[in-house]
């Protein structure tokens, strides 16, 4: 997804209409995904219940989602990055629109697996957006609105959550994938009207041989965790999809690090400061989704059951002081970046998320209690994720930044998806017939599993990063340097990929 950069075409002229109706337009496709992103987790419950499924099935509306995203993100990331943009962006708020109408369609499970992974392709759309908005803005205007994008992604995760669950406590739950068709129509409108096309973007061959081997590899390795307690740890089917999924994986790495035009580039691994962040973002992504998971489904549980017996409004909001600590975390670390170096930042992350899962294992029994979790977890995820991205664009060659943070993307939502998957699997596993509900200990034994991949972060974060090999890094004088790393902070403490480059040239409009 490499990308040569140039000064936005608009700079020296009075602002257009089309200038003018492009940040918000660009704006309400992030927010579309914010929507279509929270419309999993607060549903979970419900949906099981409705269509007479277990948690653990009904657990997979979440993990198609994150699933199809992962995959999707290089491989729209590279369409986009070519002449064909504007139609990718149209083709994927179509699919999103499509899938949003078949989610919400009465009908059996399956066909709702099915929306939600049209659904999950709108996941790769904030990263065009921004790049719409580097390309074809005025420096001054592109950088505000790349902030606003950016505060979109966060926000959106705390107040997406509870508008959802408003929609399915007095609405029937499919109203909430109704809103998000209706949300993507009027996207699919605005973009065919505001956003420009890309026609003199230069075109490279796309690397379909690598897109078929990683969502093969991908898609066995989340099957093979999800499934493990129905099929059986020993069983051969599951031990015959994780070989397959484990060959599948190598061959795409024999690929893609011998392809001239690698889907997703993996020679930057052999960089340390670029395999610490990676690995970090894979573990801290499995950890922060195994949370998530739990503390919904736990407080929606009735308290005959030791659960808080909440409301689905109610179990959205207790999503808001983690987004809030983590925008405000992220601000913290990057004021203490200019004093501290950003690896050290990543096992105090982890120890912190490590912490509030040690509450979560051992107090959970009043609200309030919940949201000290989930405040300690939101301090964790911006000490953590907000520095991947400022050690990534240190260490790699400009040309290679989006490659190299596509990568990152890619592993993170990865991480997502087996977490989602390994919470469901641990609380299947402890559901005594002909009880629905896990019991007390299944949470228990979550966190505990949660805890040990924290800690393991942390150790990893620590050993790769202590001996850091000198490496290229991209030129960029002091107030360039600054807005990358403002602008990537919001970005990716919401777990959204951004690509620093997009931020240059208002950088050096600015200047």
């Amino acid at each position: 997804m490499s990308t040569v950069l140039a000064e936005p075409a608009t700079a020296a002229r009075p602002a257009s209409r089309r200038t003018r109706l492009l940040p918000p337009v660009l704006v309400y496709v992030g927010l579309l995904v914010a929507v279509v992103s929270s419309l999993g987790s607060p549903l979970v419950p419900t949906i099981a219940t409705d269509y007479g499924v277990s948690l653990g099935s009904a657990q997979w509306t979440l993990t198609v989602t994150l699933l199809v995203g992962a995959l999707a993100a290089p491989v729209i990331g590279r369409l986009g990055d070519g002449p064909w943009r504007r139609t990718v962006l149209l083709t994927v708020l179509a699919v999103v629109v499509a899938g949003s109408v078949l989610a919400a369609l009465p009908g059996p499970f399956a066909l709702l697996l099915l929306g939600r992974a049209g659904q999950g392709t709108g996941l790769a759309l904030l990263p065009l957006a921004m790049s719409v908005a580097r390309d074809h803005l005025p420096a001054e205007q592109a950088r505000r609105t790349l902030a606003t994008l950016s505060v979109t992604a966060v926000v959106g995760v705390g107040l997406g959550y509870p508008i959802t669950g408003l929609i399915a406590e007095h609405l029937d739950f499919h109203a909430a994938f109704w809103l998000a068709a209706v949300l993507g129509a009027g996207a699919v409108l605005a973009v065919a009207l505001v956003v420009p096309g890309s026609s003199d973007r230069g075109r490279e061959p796309f690397d379909g041989l690598g897109a078929v081997l990683l969502g093969l590899g991908v898609g066995g390795l989340v099957l093979t965790i999800s499934e493990g307690e129905t099929w059986g740890w020993a069983s051969p089917r599951l031990v015959g999809t994780a070989v397959a999924a484990l060959v599948f994986l190598a061959a795409c790495t024999w690929h893609e690090l011998r392809t001239t035009h690698p889907l997703v580039d993996l020679r930057l691994m052999r960089h340390r400061t670029v395999l610490t962040a990676n690995v970090t973002g894979a573990l801290a992504g499995v950890g922060m989704y195994m949370l998530m998971s739990m503390v919904i489904r736990f407080v929606q549980t009735p308290e005959s059951a030791s659960g808080l017996g909440a409301s689905v409004v109610v179990s959205g909001l207790v999503l808001l002081p983690m987004s809030a600590a983590s925008f405000g975390a992220s601000r913290l670390v990057t004021w203490l970046s200019r004093w501290v170096d950003a690896t050290r930042m990543l096992p105090l992350g982890a120890l912190l998320f490590a912490a509030a899962l040690l509450v979560f294992a051992t107090s959970r029994s009043h609200l309030w209690e919940i949201l000290v979790v989930m405040a300690l977890a939101g301090l964790a995820i911006g000490s953590s994720f907000s520095v991947l991205p400022r050690l990534i664009v240190r260490a790699v060659p400009g040309t290679a930044t989006s490659s190299a943070l596509a990568l990152n993307q890619v592993l993170r939502t990865v991480g997502f998806s087996i977490g989602s998957a390994l919470s469901a699997t641990i609380l299947t596993a402890h559901t005594i017939a002909p009880s629905p509900l896990p019991t007390p200990r299944g949470y228990t034994v979550g966190a505990v599993v949660a805890i040990a991949l924290c800690l393991l972060t942390a150790v990893v974060s620590v050993v790769l990063g202590s001996r850091r090999e000198p490496g290229p890094a991209p030129v960029l004088d002091a107030d360039q340097e600054l807005a990358v790393e403002e602008d990537t902070d919001a970005a990716l403490t919401g777990a959204v990929a951004f690509d620093p480059e997009d931020v240059r040239p208002a950088a050096r409009g600015v200047n």
